[in-house]
């Protein structure tokens, strides 16, 4: 599944502002919407990103 896609579920789950997402995961509020424009994360960026996921969703289970 793309990266983008996970974001937008994650983000719909949490009804998180995608500004802060990305403040909060990358220290960029544009990176989302820069992804829905079409930027491609590197490799670093995207395992950055699926491990703030992972880390908030664990934080909620609790």
């Amino acid at each position: 599944m793309p990266l983008l896609r996970k974001i937008e579920i994650f983000l719909n789950e949490t009804n998180m502002p995608w500004t802060k997402f990305g403040r909060l995961a990358v220290c960029d509020p544009r990176f989302v919407q820069d992804l829905r424009n079409g930027r491609q994360p590197g490799k670093t960026v995207s395992q950055r990103v699926e491990h703030f996921m992972n880390i908030w969703r664990a934080g909620d289970a609790d």
